[in-house]
Formats: C-alpha cells, structure tokens, sequence
C-alpha cells in the first residue's frame, strides 16, 4: 500500500532540514502542512522554506495564498488528496511535515463535511466582530449551540465566529455538522513526531525569533499593518509586534513576549501530538532509525 509519511512535531524542533535530506532519499516532494507558511506575505514569521531550499526539493502549499484569501482545513484536507492521487502515480511514498495540528488531522482522518461559508456572511461577521467585540459573538453563540458554547475555545475569534457564521449561514447548530467519523484512506499513514529535551528546545525557538529580527519581520509587520485584522496575522510574532508598533511596550519586551508565547505554543502542540498513540516519537538527529522505520525496518 502506498504510504504518507507526515513528520510532525513543535515549531523549532528542526522538521525543515530533516524533511529535506528524507525527501532527497525518497526522491519525492514535500508537501507542507503549515497553515501560516501557505500565504506568501508572512515568509520571515512563519520560518517559510528558503528559496535555496525549495530549490532543493519542490514543495506544495507554500506560499500558495495571498493575505486577504480565505482557506480552510477541509479545503486543505481536499487539495491534499487531489495532490496524493497525483503523487502516488509515481512514487510508493509521500511526504508531509508541519505542526497545524488540524490540518494534519484533516488528511489524516478527515474532517467533517462542514459547509463552506459565503463570502457575504464571512464579511457580515467579520465586520460585527470589529464593531461589537468578541464578547457579543460568544453570547449569541451561547443561544444558537448552547452544546458547542461549552467547548468551544471562547478567547479565540476565529473558532467562534466560524461557529456563528454555520449557524447563521444554514440555520441549524455549529454541532449538528460534527460527527467526529474516522475517514478511510487508500493509502498508509506513518506518522513521526520529532521532540528534544525542553531546554534545548526552547533555546532554539529563542534563537530562532532573533534571526527572524535580524532577517526583518519587523518590517514585514510593518508592510502587514494594513491587513492586522486578518486571520492569518492573529499570529504569535505577528501580535506582538503590531503592539509594539502601536507603543503598548518597548521593541525588546515585545521580542521576549515573542519567545516566551512561541514556548507555550510548542507546548501546546506537543500535548495535541502526543494524543495520538500511533506517532513515534524520535529525536531529530536519529536520522538512520526514522529512515529505517519509514522504510519498515525497525
């Protein structure tokens, strides 16, 4: 059977390089699995793929999306399966690597058969989230799916409005749309998760947010300001600069926030990815085991 391969882990673990030398070995492209890495604008934030290294290997999904554009997990889950059946035609393996933990689920186990939201109800929520705040769309939310209210992460916009918008768009629950069913694949999923030891960890995602200074993400977030509003800049490295630049504290405290909110996000995706029992786990410079564990050597 054919086989994807979807290396996974928190963000500065080093997935980028080791992805690379896979590809390279298995002879087949990288399919990228970061929601933030598909709009072309956010290169430097989001620690995009260098042009030398898409020179290397071809990447899919990469900087595919322009700021404004609207995308989804299930529109990604259905591009990601057109690319397979493509893929697949040449190769026994494919290859995806990234840490948006409901873009893999997406791929991997589908996601549920959600209606697309139309463009005047996303403009209509979008403008009475600006108008009305956050809290005014959570009470409404609370009257129309009370049962979603109660688990739904009600500090994030985006998970709240999109609830809102099914509701008001079909007239029927946010709930009545998720099955949480398991879809069948016609292919192999071998799922890798890449980890280190916490302090060498965080010491590269600091790292890691000076070189992006260094490379010029402020001025990249200077070059965003006009589009602060959209989605895809509620974004750590993005926020905080963007608070910076409207004086709430000083550049050096906003770049520390930077770093400390990047090490709560790689804890939060390490506990969403060890869920999943079917992932092992690996360190990144146990390069040989993973190549003989995709290959089916253990």
């Amino acid at each position: 059977m054919k086989k994807l391969i979807v290396v996974t882990g928190p963000t500065a673990v080093g997935k980028t390089e080791l992805c690379l030398r896979v590809a390279e070995a298995l002879r087949v492209p990288i399919i990228n699995c970061d929601s933030r890495q598909l709009f072309r604008e956010l290169k430097i934030g989001t620690a995009a793929p260098t042009e030398e290294q898409m020179a290397r290997v071809r990447h899919y999904f990469v900087g595919t999306l322009g700021i404004t554009d609207y995308y989804s997990a299930s529109m990604y889950e259905q591009d990601v399966l057109r690319l397979l059946e493509q893929l697949f035609r040449d190769s026994d393996y494919a290859l995806l690597t990234g840490g948006s933990m409901m873009y893999i689920d997406a791929v991997c186990n589908g996601i549920d058969d959600i209606p697309t939201v139309d463009d005047k109800t996303r403009a209509t929520l979008k403008r009475r989230l600006e108008e009305e705040g956050l809290e005014s769309l959570v009470e409404e939310l609370r009257r129309l799916d009370p049962e979603h209210y109660e688990i739904v992460d009600r500090k994030n916009p985006r998970r709240v409005v999109h609830a809102l918008e099914i509701c008001l768009m079909t007239g029927k629950t946010y709930t009545s749309f998720r099955k949480a069913e398991k879809k069948q694949r016609p292919f192999e999923t071998v799922k890798i998760g890449l980890n280190r030891d916490r302090e060498e960890l965080y010491d590269r995602i600091n790292r890691r947010v000076d070189q992006m200074m260094a490379e010029g993400l402020l001025d990249e977030v200077r070059r965003m300001t006009p589009y602060r509003k959209e989605n895809a800049l509620n974004t750590v490295g993005y926020k905080e600069l963007f608070d910076y630049l409207d004086g709430r504290w000083p550049l050096e405290e906003a770049v520390e926030r930077i770093k400390g909110n990047t090490r709560r996000y790689a804890r939060k995706q390490l506990t969403w990815l060890k869920r999943d029992e079917h992932t092992k786990w690996f360190h990144p410079d146990q390069e040989r085991d993973i190549m003989n564990y995709i290959t089916g050597y253990e």
